[in-house]
């Protein structure tokens, strides 16, 4: 398992990078598109569809919108609305489940919520791109997710005792979020020292960084629900070694476009 987890980061590590990085208008929001449109695959098998070709017309369909999104770019604002209400939501589904499950609404409910997850995900990170300093956006936004998920692996290992969800996903600890939070929070301190921010800019910096982790948190979790309600391990085995494109980016599905939305109304971009 180890010689697929590195095999495979080895061969999607510079793909990754160069298509973050290296891309921009179009060309960038195909590359996400492709990334968003196999996630939409994953995630109709989540929401109960076994048979290929209903994943697969569920992925062009999520792909035929991302295309209506990039066409029709006024929309923005209110996606990214409409993402921070789901989310909000989605921290009450997964503190009530498994009782939440019964509002999910069957299978198209859950087709519903997958599109609730992807597209605003996408849709953030084609915003971030066109913003100034797009790159070290880009950059910052999986900085403060990855530190959390690093920070919460140790504390977790090290002091966890207290179950943060034991119903949806057993491993995770009140002590590892706090350890997650800690770490993105010691980020945030250090990049606003460093950069010279005022203290009342590094104090909304900080209350931007801890939302955005809590909110990854709640992406996590999320996907657990459904996949533990599926009897699913993992999205897919898409990514030998590290199983599904859901299961590596949940946590950006919910940390962008908040993070995003944060950043407009801080003054940063325009929509």
């Amino acid at each position: 398992m180890l010689k697929q987890r590195i095999i495979t980061a080895l061969v999607l590590l510079p793909i990754a990078l160069c298509g973050f990085f290296l891309l921009d208008g179009g060309a960038f929001a195909l590359f996400i598109g492709a990334v968003v449109t196999l996630g939409a695959w994953e995630w109709a098998r989540l929401a109960g569809f076994e048979a290929q070709s209903l994943r697969v017309t569920y992925a062009v369909a999520v792909a035929v919108l991302l295309g209506a999104l990039y066409m029709v770019p006024a929309v923005a604002p209110l996606l990214l609305l409409v993402a921070v209400l789901w989310w909000l939501v989605a921290t009450a589904l997964v503190i009530t489940y498994p009782d939440s499950s019964r509002f999910w609404g069957g299978v198209a409910g859950r087709l519903l919520i997958g599109l609730l997850i992807l597209l605003p995900a996408w849709q953030g990170l084609v915003l971030l791109k066109q913003w100034p300093q797009a790159n070290a956006l880009i950059i910052a936004v999986m900085v403060l997710v990855w530190g959390a998920d690093i920070g919460a692996y140790f504390s977790g290992k090290t002091f966890g005792k207290r179950k943060l969800a034991p119903k949806v996903s057993p491993g995770k600890s009140w002590e590892g979020l706090y350890g997650g939070l800690a770490a993105s929070l010691l980020i945030t301190l250090a990049v606003g020292l460093q950069q010279g921010w005022s203290v009342s800019g590094l104090l909304l910096a900080l209350a931007g960084a801890a939302l955005v982790v809590l909110i990854s948190v709640v992406g996590d979790l999320t996907e657990s629900m459904f996949k533990r309600q599926s009897g699913i391990k993992d999205s897919s085995n898409l990514l030998p070694g590290h199983g599904g494109v859901l299961d590596r980016i949940d946590s950006l599905t919910a940390a962008i476009p908040l993070f995003a939305a944060l950043l407009w109304l801080a003054g940063w971009g325009s929509l």
